[in-house]
């Protein structure tokens, strides 16, 4: 199954505005018939984030398809447990469906990391090509090793950007000693202890927080995470890095997808993988609005060379250290698309 490069608009407003008012109890609504299956569906996301959106249109019409047989209840915002405790339930079929970032399922598995390597990816397109084609199956074949399934290609969580309260980010010596959050990832914390800063792992809960309380001064994310969360309230300026592409991956628990009869199975993977796209199409044309959003809520945006980023750490041992961990394989798969790192 493969995903092809189609959008579908989608207004900014609707999308962050008045799906802000869209209540929790409609997107956890009950079918008016009982269904044959009864799931979770669990994301660490705000409700108004586009993959909570466009997972619930598909939740919809999977009921919709399936007269009702199936019935997958999406809980959002970490509802269930922070992303790690979330691993861990669909894992042991606590929840049968999980959307998690690849950075943090590389904690799992370590393929999944291959797709956040630093400065990797310089465009879309890049990703796209990596993603859909031989690196994105042979990561769906590794994650089928560990008992999850991989019910369809990644969705998109967007290039990672630098945001800070305490100093600005323009080039790779202003990291130095930087206290910054980065996920329960230890892709992103090598990647930044290169850099000469000092990350702290901490879940996506636990972050505003933090950064409220001055634990750390600042953190990384997609600018579609930064803004629904609102982490502009507590930062003071955000310095486009693109420093790492992160995806989703929509995991399954095995025993929960083996029990579904294959035309359910059919059902769910298309109708997810039509969702995928659109919520693709919709992060890719948030990462060019929000920047000027995300201004006039009163962050300083900083346009920042990336070549510099990149130059400092090829200096180190970091993509030598990745490449040994990932092997030479799934290392290979990345440079097709990536162009060669090390």
């Amino acid at each position: 199954m493969s995903f092809t490069r189609t959008a579908m608009p989608l207004q900014r407003r609707a999308l962050l505005a008045s799906t802000a008012a869209l209540p929790l109890f409609g997107i956890l609504a009950r079918p008016a018939r009982a269904a044959a299956f009864t799931y979770k569906f669990a994301t660490g996301q705000d409700p108004t984030h586009p993959v909570n959106i466009r997972a619930a249109e598909a939740l919809d019409r999977i009921r919709a398809a399936s007269a009702g047989r199936l019935d997958i209840r999406l809980f959002p915002a970490n509802q269930l447990g922070s992303d790690t405790d979330l691993l861990s339930q669909v894992r042991n079929g606590g929840v049968a469906f999980f959307n998690l970032s690849t950075s943090i399922l590389n904690t799992l598995i370590p393929a999944a990391g291959l797709v956040n390597v630093g400065f990797a990816f310089t465009d879309y397109a890049a990703v796209w090509q990596a993603v859909d084609g031989a690196l994105g199956r042979y990561i769906a074949a590794e994650i089928a090793k560990a008992g999850l399934v991989a019910v369809t290609n990644l969705w998109d969580n967007g290039f990672r950007q630098v945001t800070s309260s305490t100093r600005q980010i323009h080039r790779p010596q202003d990291l130095a000693g930087f206290k910054i959050r980065v996920p329960p990832a230890p892709i992103l914390t090598s990647l930044f202890q290169a850099l000469g800063a000092s990350p702290s792992p901490i879940n996506f809960n636990e972050l505003y927080s933090a950064l409220q309380t001055k634990v750390v001064e600042g953190e990384e994310n997609p600018l579609a995470i930064i803004a629904t969360t609102k982490l502009y309230e507590v930062q003071t300026s955000l310095s486009m890095t693109g420093h790492v592409w992160d995806g989703y991956q929509i995991l399954a628990n095995r025993r929960a997808w083996a029990k579904l009869p294959e035309d359910l199975r059919a059902i769910v993977s298309r109708e997810l993988t039509k969702s995928g796209l659109d919520e693709r199409a919709d992060v890719a044309k948030l990462s060019i609005s929000l920047k000027a959003d995300l201004a006039a809520k009163g962050l300083k945006i900083i346009d920042v060379d990336r070549a510099p980023f990149r130059a400092a750490l090829r200096a180190t041992a970091y993509y030598k250290n990745w490449r040994e961990k990932f092997g030479e394989q799934g290392w290979s798969l990345l440079e097709q698309s990536a162009g060669k790192l090390a």
